[in-house]
């Protein structure tokens, strides 16, 4: 579901990474300056079926997707039977799957991220009553064609404008053969920006960057990325974090502010990073990442994940949050409008950490493929 390969002994411990094949990668900081780190420890509260995805849900609860197209709810007894089984309308081909999960502000709608039998990606809308979904209300709000198995994206979030924002992944293969990336009259490669509630299936948000332009896609809010493996919203400021990955080189995170409008274009497939990718030109308008590194050690696919707004670990607020999916090691940016000021290792290592989930409260939970559901706690 991420993207790189490893050496064959971490392939055969997960069967997400089976398909994949990129080379051998790693995870080297920057030149940032770095500044001392908080202390956590990561405490495991539970272990689910190759979980792939999460959200704050109604009453405190922390809702799991897990791969094969079930979503499990975390509470303070622990992970419960699940909630909602699609395992029979998915695939776990490739980096196919149930991939992501999202409620609206007021847990009033639930939505789901898969790809169904066929691998197209379907983004699927659920009523909610006292906390709990109504099947009967189920209804299909967006779909996109997959030309390969892998660099599905597939993360959906709410942004803090109501609307929303839905990532999707370049179409696969390797180098971006069809050009989706910069190709605005598609959705893939792209991060796209819809109201569910105004209109059937969805309407268009008035001031989307590209409403005017008869070329491009009305759902588009930015551009040229190859894999957004987890996007997150500052929820202290509204910013907008993507985690990227990377090709065979460079691994990287992008940031908008809060007040933007939307048509960033990350440069992907004339950029990985800061850098031409095979002899690409750098567009005019792009927005390089605030983070990148490389890969001559461990690293091979980024794993977004969120800026801190908790309250138990007083040090680490603020910070952004993320990992690698071949590294594990869980570290965290220091950021001052839009700049990175240090990059830390916080001295945990989460495992194949495929993703980060947010629980009501602010604090962290890190998700690894191999079943770990882990809260990062202070020590």
């Amino acid at each position: 579901m991420k993207v790189g390969t490893r050496s064959s002994a971490i392939i055969g411990t997960i069967c997400l990474v089976a398909s994949l094949a990129l080379t051998t990668a790693s995870a080297d900081e920057p030149a940032a300056p770095r500044q001392a780190a908080a202390k956590v420890a990561l405490k495991n509260v539970a272990t689910a079926q190759n979980p792939t995805a999460g959200a704050a849900g109604p009453g405190g609860t922390v809702w799991i997707a897990e791969r094969p197209g079930t979503v499990r709810v975390l509470d303070d007894q622990g992970l419960g039977a699940p909630v909602l089984d699609i395992s029979d309308e998915t695939t776990t081909d490739g980096e196919r799957g149930l991939l992501g999960l999202a409620f609206d502000k007021e847990f009033a709608h639930f939505y789901i991220s898969f790809t169904n039998l066929e691998g197209t990606s379907t983004v699927d809308e659920f009523a909610m009553r006292d906390g709990k979904i109504q099947p009967d209300t189920r209804r299909t709000v967006l779909t996109q064609t997959q030309p390969y198995s892998n660099h599905n994206g597939g993360d959906i979030k709410f942004g803090p404008d109501g609307y929303l924002y839905i990532a999707l992944g370049d179409g696969g293969a390797g180098g971006d053969p069809h050009g989706n990336g910069q190709n605005l009259d598609t959705l893939l490669g792209k991060l796209l920006r819809i109201d569910p509630s105004g209109g059937e299936p969805y309407a268009i948000p008035p001031d989307n960057p590209f409403v005017d332009d008869p070329n491009a896609k009305d759902e588009i809010w930015a551009y040229g990325l190859r894999n957004p493996w987890r996007f997150s919203f500052d929820a202290g400021t509204g910013d907008l974090l993507i985690g990227d990955v990377g090709q065979n080189d460079w691994e990287e995170i992008d940031w908008a502010p809060a007040n933007s409008k939307g048509g960033e274009n990350y440069g992907w497939s004339q950029m990985e990073g800061t850098h031409p990718f095979r002899g690409g030109t750098e567009p005019a308008n792009h927005v390089p990442p605030i983070h990148e590194y490389d890969r001559t050690n461990l690293g091979c696919s980024v794993t977004g994940g969120y800026v801190y707004r908790g309250d138990a670990i007083p040090d680490l607020k603020g910070q952004y949050v993320f990992s690698d999916y071949c590294d594990g090691t869980v570290r965290s940016l220091q950021m001052e409008n839009g700049k990175v000021t240090g990059v830390n290792d916080l001295g945990v290592n989460g495992g194949e950490v495929i993703s980060f989930v947010q629980g009501g409260s602010g604090e962290l939970y890190v998700l690894a493929i191999g079943g770990s559901v882990s809260r990062i706690d202070p020590v």
